[in-house]
């Protein structure tokens, strides 16, 4: 570190002492999806809600605090994320499930959520097989695919700051578009979802048909995201990007992907800057073109670091 978040000298300060494991300058570029991004100032994983209460309430004033999950629609930008970062990971992964819903840990991956339901005959949930992350992360952006989206089956979220853990009704959270009103410097620990008793063999061939449609049209074998961008009302975000020429459009070693142009990919030796810029340029081109403005449903955490210029290639004109 060059120094930490308050102005001290780099060292003088540093998170309390945690039950889970803290890490000083840990790498996050090898945790996320896109296989980018710099290090850490510190990177904590608690041990439970007490521990993580505690990290909270001990903090150092002033100091930023970012929460990651599976990183799956995350781009960590090159110069590392100052502060410290919270991941959670075991001791919020646990699973129960009950005749009318699932409550699961913001640890647990939200494909496993879907399996559960579908292992105890639940039907509600399937859609979450479709979601790349993990229950904190589909809380707090209020995450959808095929048809459902949390919103519609969330009962309630456990929230840690630093005052303790809250259970908020899904309806004090605000939920709406790929965006959840959180206390200020909450951190979701565990959600309880709705679901009803429904046919093995019908919520498992509906399961079936999403990992073939995934399969089919994203590029699920790649370093990628997620979705890039949010879906305009009324448009759907891959045809804008399509239509403004954008389809394979490179940047360095990150490109728009051909099977599905709202996703974009790091095909080797990409940066995080260049993932970024290639981002912002379909921004650009959209908007010159349809006069609509993409948001990133992508998060963008960190600073950036300087890099080489590298040239836009590939993509219609």
């Amino acid at each position: 570190m060059t120094g930490d978040p308050t102005g001290e000298p780099a060292g003088s300060l540093a998170p309390p002492p945690i039950r889970g494991r803290l890490t000083r300058d840990a790498p996050l570029g090898p945790t996320s999806w896109f296989r980018v991004g710099g290090t850490a100032d510190w990177l904590a994983r608690p041990a439970d809600d007490d521990d993580l209460v505690a990290l909270l309430r001990g903090l150092p004033p002033g100091w930023p605090v970012t929460v990651i999950g599976a990183a799956s629609n995350l781009i960590i930008r090159d110069g590392g994320v100052r502060g410290l970062v919270i991941r959670l990971a075991r001791g919020f992964t646990a699973i129960e499930t009950a005749p009318d819903g699932v409550v699961a840990g913001a640890g647990a991956l939200d494909a496993t959520v879907a399996e559960h339901a579908a292992a105890a005959g639940l039907a509600g949930l399937e859609f979450l097989s479709g979601i790349p992350g993990s229950v904190g992360g589909a809380v707090a952006m209020n995450a959808g695919a095929y048809g459902g989206d949390v919103a519609a089956v969330l009962d309630w979220a456990e929230v840690a700051t630093a005052d303790g853990v809250r259970r908020l009704p899904a309806a004090a959270l605000g939920l709406s578009y790929r965006h959840a009103a959180l206390p200020p410097g909450g951190v979701v620990v565990r959600a309880r979802f709705r679901a009803s008793p429904g046919d093995r063999d019908a919520i498992a061939a509906r399961m079936a048909g999403i990992r073939a449609s995934r399969e089919a049209t994203q590029p699920v074998r790649a370093r990628t995201g997620g979705s890039t961008f949010r879906n305009p009302e009324g448009e759907k975000a891959w045809a804008l990007i399509d239509a403004a020429g954008c389809r394979g459009l490179r940047h360095g070693g990150a490109m728009v992907s051909e099977k599905h142009c709202n996703f974009l990919i790091n095909t080797g030796e990409a940066t995080a800057a260049e993932l970024e810029a290639l981002g912002e340029t379909v921004r650009d081109r959209v908007r010159a073109r349809s006069g609509i403005e993409l948001h990133w449903e992508i998060r963008r955490v960190g600073e950036p670091a300087a890099a080489p210029g590298t040239a836009f290639t590939g993509g219609a004109a």
